[in-house]
């Protein structure tokens, strides 16, 4: 075990003077989603069916569930180029744990990402979206984010490692921004068609943004159908991850764990040709 940690420390070490020798991209990476934040806020929101204020608010959860969901191209695109520049190979011949690598990128990536969340929440309050619940409520917000942002890592990194190609990388990665709009984190699903709101809200985005809003709100949103709550709370007979947004998004986070974890540490302890 003692091996194991000091093994993933290093790797850890080294993805992250990777990245902060890489300026352009982690300088990119952090103003993308303010950007977006006063993109949509200002500009998106003069066409969606509530106040602009309102909108922002409920949209601040929805962009930072969306960023999370980026460590899926981030981890691809950082996998895919050591693969092709030979430098997975060279880790292979070394006397370390096999799965070293892979979680040294990924925790590095999820520091990264808790640094980069500061400016977007502060952008957000400035722009009129607040935190409402109390302390412990708006941790376990940023908690499961980050841990929705983990796996979304080890997706990325499996499909880097498949994939082996920067190119190819670098194109299905920019197809995972239509993630995002295919669930609640940009507009409500409720008056979406019957398949593609059932798409939408199966979604784990989805199941994230809304538990996002429920644990920075005071309490959990009332449903809309009842004409006693904004347009951010739960729609009536919306699907079991978005009615639960907590649960599902523990689930849909430790189920894509399960599955995309071992799958990205075996495909790096072999060659993968």
């Amino acid at each position: 075990m003692s091996a194991w940690v000091y093994d993933g420390t290093a790797m850890f070490g080294r993805h992250l003077r990777r990245i902060l020798n890489n300026p352009g991209l982690a300088v990119l990476s952090q103003t993308m989603p303010v950007t977006m934040l006063l993109f949509f806020g200002y500009v998106f929101g003069s066409a969606v069916a509530m106040p602009g204020e309102e909108y922002r608010s409920f949209l601040v959860p929805g962009l930072l569930a969306a960023t999370a969901a980026g460590g899926i191209m981030t981890g691809m695109f950082q996998s895919a180029q050591d693969s092709h520049r030979g430098v997975t190979d060279r880790f292979r011949t070394l006397p370390m744990s096999r799965a070293a690598v892979p979680l040294g990128q990924a925790v590095a990536d999820l520091v990264v990402t808790a640094a980069g969340t500061v400016p977007l929440l502060l952008v957000g309050l400035a722009m009129g979206w607040r935190v409402e619940g109390t302390v412990p409520r708006a941790l376990g917000a940023v908690g499961l984010l980050l841990l929705f942002r983990f796996a979304c890592t080890w997706i990325g990194i499996f499909l880097g490692l498949l994939t082996r190609s920067e190119e190819a990388a670098g194109q299905l990665g920019g197809a995972t921004f239509v993630l995002p709009l295919l669930s609640n984190a940009y507009i409500p699903t409720e008056n979406l068609p019957g398949w593609l709101r059932t798409v939408a809200e199966w979604n784990p985005i989805s199941a994230v943004t809304t538990a996002l809003r429920e644990l920075f709100a005071a309490g959990p949103s009332p449903s809309l159908a009842r004409g006693d709550a904004p347009v951010t709370g739960v729609p009536e007979g919306a699907a079991w991850p978005v009615a639960h947004p907590v649960a599902g998004s523990l689930l849909w986070s430790v189920a894509l764990l399960a599955v995309f974890l071992p799958l990205a540490v075996r495909r790096y302890a072999h060659d993968g040709r």
